[in-house]
């Protein structure tokens, strides 16, 4: 097993679950167009319990959209923390994230976001990062990505800064993606 999953899993024995119940029934991914997502979100100061509670919540939402990684800022919470799930990988907290290197290789993948429902575009971005963060516990990580990881990891980091995966498109992909996305929305 793995020492972060088992350190977070030990935590959750800890949090207040009727927090995370609340969390869990009012906890909506913002979707585009809510003005939220556009903010640059502000420090984690404490890792309190408050945050394990929405860590928590962040994963159940996580598991219930089958993403692959969530920011705060995408359920309202205006700070720097987010959190993956990658396919069998263990969960992982990645509290106020900095990318400290990328590599010169660049990547063309295609990518989706939960704020974004039902559409997906074709984006570059470096093949590694080395990335800083804080994990659930706020011990300090310096960790080299690459892949999907890599990936998920920029992307979110994205969002922490107000920006959206369509924001690295074209004008022209960007109006085209966004009228699908208009038709999706109507259809519901």
């Amino acid at each position: 097993m793995n020492a972060n999953l088992s350190a977070f899993t030990m935590r959750r024995r800890t949090l207040n679950w009727k927090a995370v119940k609340l969390y869990d029934e009012v906890m909506r991914v913002l979707t585009f167009g809510n003005e939220a997502l556009r903010q640059k979100s502000e420090p984690v100061e404490n890792i309190d319990g408050e945050i394990e509670s929405l860590l928590a919540g962040m994963f159940k939402i996580l598991e219930r959209h089958k993403g692959v990684g969530l920011a705060a800022v995408q359920i309202g919470i205006p700070r720097r923390f987010f959190i993956t799930r990658i396919g069998n990988d263990a969960p992982r907290v990645f509290i106020n994230p900095l990318i400290i290197e990328t590599s010169g290789e660049l990547a063309d993948y295609e990518e989706g976001c939960l704020s974004l429902p039902g559409v997906w575009g074709q984006i570059m971005r470096p093949k590694m990062v080395r990335l800083q963060a804080r994990n659930e516990k706020g011990k300090l990580l310096t960790i080299d990505a690459d892949g999907i990881l890599a990936r998920v990891i920029q992307h979110e980091c994205d969002h922490l800064d107000g920006t959206l995966f369509i924001d690295k498109l074209s004008a022209l992909k960007r109006e085209r993606l966004l009228n699908k996305y208009e038709k999706l929305k109507t259809k519901k």
